[in-house]
């Protein structure tokens, strides 16, 4: 049997820089990861720009060079994962994680095969679940959670649901592809967290007609051809509609969660764990990144979770 100090579920840039800071320590370890390396940031949209600079994406202390100021989605693929390859980071990639469970030491069964670890961290993100609308018609095919690029909605009526980055990214691009946008948003406004280059831009093209928003409006129903939608008025309407981009966001596997045995507290789920030591509620089980934030996905993010690696292992190193 192959015992492991520490298995990290996820090889995103949380989970790798887990597994630097555990290889530093002469700590065995591995990382499974469900796709590829940085999984999330390869399903982004293809040319999205990050918020952060560059140096606050940096993970090790290991320089994020780019000709911009603000790195995009194939720069930092290109960073994190250069890194697992000059690092030769110890990790399996396109397994995944079927079940966990405990004896004397944590037994990890995934698609390939069984691991034996003696700590579990979780750096799992929170990008593969999309937050369900739960209305009439959301099944359809033509109802998309993921953005990738705007061609295929050239010359379409597309409805844009939401006005957070990746809503106004999407109507922004396909707009100028073509595309006839009607954003309906549950808020007043446009999201203040927007990126502050980018907002005058959608405000202004709302503002000259140029994409259709509904501010304080819900939608209802989705239909092959249309979509019906109450205003901030009470008044139930119905547009045509050839495709609707639900960016409502996305959710930690809550139900992974709860299968370890870690505690959920409140309408946010908020996992249970100590913030000094980042370990749950069960023993030998830590979480790292996007996922300590339950439903409050927008409370960690890769430049203050970074420091989650060094309390992690830490700790582990002080048990031993």
């Amino acid at each position: 049997m192959e015992l492991y100090d520490v298995l990290i579920v996820g090889g995103g840039p949380i989970g790798l820089t887990c597994a630097l800071e555990a290889k530093k320590n002469s700590l065995k370890y591995v990382v499974i990861e469900k796709g590829t390396v940085a999984n999330s940031l390869y399903n982004y949209p293809l040319y999205m720009t990050f918020f952060s600079t560059a140096d606050r994406l940096e993970i090790d202390e290991i320089p994020f060079i780019t000709a911009k100021p603000k790195p995009g989605r194939q720069d930092a693929l290109e960073y994190y994962q250069g890194i697992a390859r000059q690092k030769e980071i110890n990790i399996k990639p396109y397994e995944k994680v079927i079940n966990i469970r405990k004896s004397t030491f944590f037994q990890v069964e995934t698609s390939r095969q069984i691991y034996f670890a003696k700590n579990v961290v979780i750096a799992t993100g929170f990008y593969d679940i999309p937050n369900m609308m739960e209305i009439p018609g959301e099944d359809l095919p033509k109802v998309k959670h993921y953005y990738t690029e705007p061609y295929p909605y050239a010359f379409q009526n597309v409805v844009v649901v939401g006005s957070s980055n990746s809503s106004v990214d999407a109507a922004l691009e396909i707009y100028r592809k073509g595309g006839n946008v009607t954003m309906i948003i549950r808020n007043k406004e446009i999201s203040r967290s927007v990126k502050y280059w980018v907002k005058p831009d959608i405000e202004n093209r709302i503002k000259e007609g140029s994409i259709n928003a509904f501010f304080g409006a819900e939608l209802l129903e989705v239909k092959p051809h249309s979509v019906i939608f109450k205003t901030n008025k009470g008044e139930i309407r119905e547009i045509e509609n050839d495709f609707v981009l639900a960016m409502t966001g996305y959710l930690p596997d809550f139900e992974f969660l709860k299968n370890l045995g870690i505690t959920l507290k409140g309408e946010c789920q908020n996992p249970d764990y100590n913030p000094e030591t980042m370990e749950t509620n069960v023993d030998g089980i830590y979480l790292a990144g996007v996922v300590c934030g339950g439903r409050d996905t927008h409370l960690w993010f890769i430049e203050n979770s970074r420091i989650h690696a060094k309390q992690i292992i830490k700790d582990i190193i002080s048990k031993n």
